[in-house]
Formats: C-alpha cells, sequence, structure tokens
C-alpha cells in the first residue's frame, strides 16, 4: 500500500518500564512484577503504531547516556529506521505501576535532560534536513530548556518543503501554537487541554466543535482535533467538522493511547484517507491500544475489526 512519507520527532524520549503490584501502599517494599520495557516517548510510540499496521516512518529521536543507547537498539531490533540526535544529557525513564486491588495504574515522570540553545538550533536543522514531502509529526514533551516556541520554529523552517507539521503537545508549548500564524497542519489536544485555551468547559460536542473552528478561523492550523476521552474525538477544518465515536472496549491501560491515535490519524492521511475517515482510523487505533496491557501498543487486527465498524458523523 502506497503512503506519503512520515517523519515523527521525540525530543524527550524515555524507556518505558511498568509493573504491577498487589496494592500501593507507602513505607514498605513493594514487591513487583517483572517488569515490561519499551522504547517510549511521544513520537517513539507513534513510529512504533504506525509500524503495527505495516506503515512507514522514520523516528528523528534525541538519546543519550545508556539508557538512550538501550533505546537505540530496542529500534534497531524491531527495524525501526531511525535518526539519533546526541542530546545533552542521560535520556530519561518512566515508571508505570498497575495497583491490582483498585485497578488504578500510577505513572511517573521524569523530567530528561537540560537543552541549550545550540542543541535546540542543531535539532531543528537535523529535522529540516530529514523532512520529505509528507508529514512530520511532534509529539510529546518538550525537554527542559527548550522554549515553547519549539513547534513554530520548526513549522517556519519546514514552509520550505511540502511536509505538513502535525502537532501534539500541552503546556505553553500547545498555547504557542494555538496562538496562531504558524502554518501548523494539525494540532491536536485532549478536552481539557482545549477548556484551558477556551477558558471554559466545553461540555458538549457542539461547544468543542466550535472551539475547534475557531481555532482554525484564527490560523492555529489548518485543521484542530480534540481528543474527549470516552466522548471520541472531533475535527475541525475548513470543510467542516466530525466526531469519530469511541468504541467500547475493556480498558487495561490507556499508556500509549493518545500517540496510537495520532498515528492512525498521520497514516491515513498519507494513505489517502479523507480526514475524517483518518479520524476514525485513529480512535481505532487509540481504542485498540487501550486493549493491551502496560507499554503495549495497538494489535493490527483489533484495529482493524474496530476501524471497520467506525462511526463518523458530521457536526
Amino acid at each position: 500500500m502506497t503512503q506519503a512519507p512520515i517523519l515523527t520527532v521525540t525530543l524527550n524520549p524515555a524507556l518505558d518500564i511498568s509493573t504491577a503490584v498487589d496494592h500501593v501502599r507507602p513505607d514498605v517494599k513493594l514487591r513487583c512484577d517483572a517488569p515490561a520495557i519499551d522504547p517510549g516517548g511521544g513520537g517513539v510510540n507513534v513510529s512504533r503504531a504506525i509500524a503495527v499496521l505495516g506503515g512507514e516512518s522514520t523516528a528523528v529521536v534525541a538519546l543519550g547516556g545508556p539508557v538512550g543507547q538501550h533505546i537505540a537498539d530496542m529500534l534497531r531490533a524491531v527495524g525501526l529506521p531511525m535518526i539519533a540526535i546526541q542530546a545533552p544529557g542521560d535520556t530519561r525513564q518512566s515508571f508505570a505501576v498497575i495497583d491490582r486491588e483498585s485497578r488504578q495504574q500510577y505513572r511517573f515522570v521524569m523530567p530528561g535532560p537540560e537543552w541549550s540553545k545550540a542543541d535546540t538550533d542543531r535539532s531543528l536543522d537535523v529535522i529540516a534536513k530529514a523532512a520529505r514531502a509528507g508529514f512530520v509529526v511532534l509529539s510529546g514533551s518538550n525537554p527542559p530548556g527548550v522554549g515553547a516556541e519549539y513547534a513554530a520554529r520548526l513549522a517556519e523552517r519546514l514552509t520550505r518543503g511540502d511536509a505538513g507539521l502535525i502537532v501534539d503537545t500541552s503546556g505553553a508549548a500547545l498555547k504557542a501554537v494555538a496562538e496562531g500564524g504558524h502554518g501548523v497542519a494539525l494540532l491536536r489536544m485532549d478536552a481539557e487541554e482545549a477548556a484551558g485555551l477556551a477558558g471554559r468547559e466545553l461540555t458538549a460536542r457542539a461547544d468543542t466543535a466550535a472551539f475547534a473552528a475557531s481555532l482554525v478561523a484564527a490560523g492555529a492550523a489548518q485543521a484542530v482535533i480534540v481528543a474527549r476521552g470516552g466522548d471520541g474525538n472531533i475535527i475541525a477544518s475548513g470543510g467542516g467538522a466530525w466526531h469519530a465515536e469511541a468504541a467500547k472496549v475493556e480498558v487495561v491501560s490507556k499508556v500509549g493511547a493518545g500517540d496510537s491515535f495520532v498515528a492512525g490519524f498521520t497514516l491515513g492521511l498519507a494513505r489517502g484517507h479523507s480526514p475524517q475517515d483518518a479520524l476514525g482510523l485513529g480512535a481505532a487505533m487509540a481504542s485498540a491500544t487501550c486493549m493491551t496491557p502496560a507499554t503495549e501498543l495497538c494489535r493490527a487486527e483489533d484495529v482493524e475489526r474496530l476501524f471497520a465498524a467506525r462511526v463518523i458523523s458530521r457536526l
């Protein structure tokens, strides 16, 4: 199946470690199950999920120290094309623990190494050189020292080519992109982030769609997606607004679900799907990832079944 090139960018990757205990409680040694260990971080997870469906992508990843080397070895072992950027310090780790008694998951995320201006400038050069006509996905948190304007700077660099920039970030970086004028192809956020930007609750789907459309009209992006959790996903663009239902599945772990959504949506566009069907593929991949334990991502057979049963409606 033909597809446009996809380049994913992970400035702040992590070695994801996940385990389980009978009950999480303080001041005692908690005897954990054998851990599951995976390479993680927004763009890394997007590339891993794309590969599940037979798609192709190249992962630009900032790596440093023994943990960074471990991640590089794991990515090479599964045949994932990678461009490594030297990080200014050791790559971080993240730790997730499932409490079997309460069936809740606790997630501990480290900050990552501090970047200098030179580190930031070098990363922009690497990405701009590697980008091809197609899509560049900037996903995940910025490392300490990388300013909120990073996505805007990358978008400016990419305007010299034919690659559309897809941004999935949060906090100050999300606000900077949402202020508009940067030529971003797609901006994704969750419902809480959207409400924070809007300064009000977006209770109904129509409220969310109207807010997303207002960001498009203001020039924040050509299209805006808001993930409403169990109420599905909404996309607004110049062509209107659409809603994709969330599949009713048993949630085992939500780790990687957002990244899987971005993977499905981007792969759908790269394969020539309409934006609404790409939205449906993203929703299917996110739901399928929720069905798997720990840091495992979606399974192809689950994605195919859920995508075939997709429910997309115009708003």
